[in-house]
């Protein structure tokens, strides 16, 4: 497979992975054996991680493109740097949220081309909710729990899609953050802002699901003022950007990249294009 393939034929391989990535997680999740164990940075990963990665690395292993996870972070760059065209993947995104049994946390998958996210894939298990975004598509909010027969071309998902941002912005200046991981670097913008703005909400939430409030027009602003690898933001960055946001490093007008030396990402903000 070339890197001059369509993205936009990509994209039902990858909501299929997403959406099957996440069925495992609700089989964990609704037995409750989650198998707990701790990564060497202390953060958690359950069961539930490892069977969604192995359910969606095998259905996309047949696009032929280059796989990156948390699991295959130890690729070595001087191999990685090659890849023009590849699947960077968050199987579970928020396993705190998980954890702690609150619905709040999606399975995450991206196609990267040379340091761009070109399509976005989240899924939010609990809810039946699926986020899709591409270039020359547009980004896309799906229920898929009203559907009968899910769609097997993108024609169908965007058919039943509702197309980003549907909410109109509030006179108010609506700011998302993280419920897991607030600091007193975010704390300090979001004040900063209060005195710059008549009306300030903060409204906070887990996973990738901040980024997709923004591209819905839910929220105006997403600041990320703390540490994130690449796979926890590359699908919601395709989401936002192709649902008319930006996603730049905090303090200066460029955006993201991926596919770095260093995968770990600078601070952030998105903003919503409306």
């Amino acid at each position: 497979m070339k890197e001059t393939i369509h993205v936009e034929v990509l994209i039902p391989v990858a909501i299929s992975a997403a959406i099957k990535g996440g069925q495992k997680i609700l089989e964990v999740y609704q037995s409750g054996a989650f198998d707990v164990q701790l990564k060497k940075d202390n953060t958690p990963v359950t069961l539930a991680d490892r069977l969604s990665h192995s359910t969606i690395k095998k259905i996309l292993y047949n696009t032929n493109l280059p796989f990156l996870s948390e699991e295959g972070k130890e690729i070595p760059y001087i191999e990685r740097k090659k890849w023009d065209l590849f699947w960077l993947v968050d199987p579970l995104d928020g396993t705190k949220e998980f954890i702690g049994r609150n619905g709040e946390f999606t399975v995450n998958i991206a196609l990267i081309r040379k340091k761009e996210p070109v399509l976005g894939i989240i899924y939010v298990p609990v809810q039946k909710i699926l986020y899709f975004g591409a270039e020359n598509t547009g980004s896309f909010k799906v229920n898929i729990d009203e559907l009968n027969l899910y769609p097997d071309d993108l024609d169908g998902w965007v058919k039943y899609g509702a197309k980003l941002p549907v909410a109109k912005r509030t006179g108010s200046l609506r700011i998302v953050g993280s419920r897991s991981h607030m600091n007193a670097e975010t704390e300090a913008l979001i004040e900063d802002m209060k005195k710059k703005y008549e009306r300030v909400e903060f409204i906070s939430i887990g996973s990738s699901l901040k980024l997709c409030m923004v591209a819905e027009g839910l929220a105006y602003l997403y600041p990320r003022l703390g540490p994130t690898m690449e796979w926890d933001t590359a699908a919601g960055h395709a989401i936002a950007k192709f649902a008319g946001c930006s996603v730049t490093v905090f303090g200066k007008d460029i955006p993201l990249e991926y596919n770095k030396e260093n995968l770990l990402n600078p601070w952030f903000i998105v903003r919503s294009g409306q």
